[in-house]
């Protein structure tokens, strides 16, 4: 584990959040799950009263499609859909009780990155979701990565505005956008107006490129940012992996390095960037100074100019075609 790595003034009503930085089991759904309540399990023996996990951590972030050549080498994408498919969260047949019942018994909030089928329309899409669970194990919000990004496309439907929302937890208000999601100025825009305690970016990205995004979202929202990607290396891919030797090089190592990060609202970093590092990373945020921090600079409130700018999110869900 590793805690703030900078000296903080004390916080007056301050909790502790915990943001994973372990990898799961991958493409594993059974065993990610058991290790997933592990670490929650772990999390809130060190007093941490929210947990945060990367982008599609159940069963694993489909880092193979940025591997895969052009042309034939496309082919190859078949098996390891079918692999990576028949791992994934049905929310609709509990697919994240384990998870949820971890959560109640140690009274945490979860932010969970996790890849979604819904058996209940095609049965066959998959989403990168996101769930924001509360204390008592209750599934608050669900959200669907809007726009996949580049060959994401080969692995992801498209998702909808139906989860662009910020929700009241036990530890404050929380909202979630996923990977370049935060790229998206009306997305963010659409959870800044929802007078948001804690943003959270689970993502795959990593690097100083991401660490200033997440900065800049602290300033632009006056909220609190976390930032965290899966670190993964070459050992945590099983070998019996379809044409894992052609995907993973020889002596690669590190596939992602994770950076795990906190961003103060307004201000600077809080923790991390834990960098090439697995285990946990905490940190004590005072929820309820965001909305101070926004004393000089409200996106949406006292510096917007709603005579001249409006915003209209469509909430609308958008499954695929079903049939009664």
């Amino acid at each position: 584990m590793r805690e703030a790595s900078r000296q903080e003034p004390e916080l007056e009503d301050s909790m502790k959040v915990a943001i994973v930085q372990q990898p799961p089991v991958y493409l594993d759904i059974e065993r990610t799950l058991e290790r997933g309540a592990e670490l929650i399990a772990e999390a809130a023996a060190q007093g941490a009263e929210m947990v945060v996990f990367p982008e599609a951590w159940i069963p694993g972030y489909p880092t193979f499609v940025w591997r895969l050549a052009p042309g034939a080498g496309m082919g190859k994408t078949d098996a390891l859909f079918a692999l990576s498919q028949a791992n994934s969260v049905d929310l609709g047949r509990g697919g994240l009780d384990p998870l949820r019942a971890t959560a109640r018994e140690h009274g945490v909030v979860l932010v969970v990155g996790f890849q979604e089928v819904d058996g209940a329309t095609s049965g066959s899409t998959l989403y990168n979701s996101c769930a924001i669970v509360d204390a008592d194990g209750t599934i608050l919000n669900t959200h669907r990565k809007l726009m996949p990004t580049n060959p994401e496309r080969m692995i992801w439907g498209f998702g909808d505005g139906a989860g662009l929302r910020v929700v009241e937890t036990a530890v404050g208000r929380v909202g979630a956008l996923l990977c370049w999601e935060n790229y998206m100025p009306l997305a963010r825009y659409a959870l800044y107006g929802q007078n948001i305690d804690i943003y959270v970016a689970p993502t795959w990205d990593s690097g100083q490129s991401w660490l200033a995004t997440m900065q800049h979202i602290a300033r632009e929202g006056g909220c609190w940012v976390i930032g965290c990607a899966t670190a993964l290396q070459v050992s945590d891919i099983p070998e019996s992996l379809p044409y894992r030797a052609e995907l993973f090089g020889e002596g690669e190592d590190w596939i992602n390095p994770g950076d795990a990060v906190v961003y103060k609202p307004f201000g600077g970093v809080h923790a991390g960037p834990m960098h090439a590092e697995k285990g946990l990373l905490y940190a004590e945020i005072d929820p309820a100074a965001a909305r101070a921090a926004r004393r000089k600079f409200d996106a949406t409130g006292h510096y917007a100019r709603p005579d001249i700018f409006t915003l209209t999110v469509d909430r609308t869900p958008r499954p695929p075609v079903r049939f009664d």
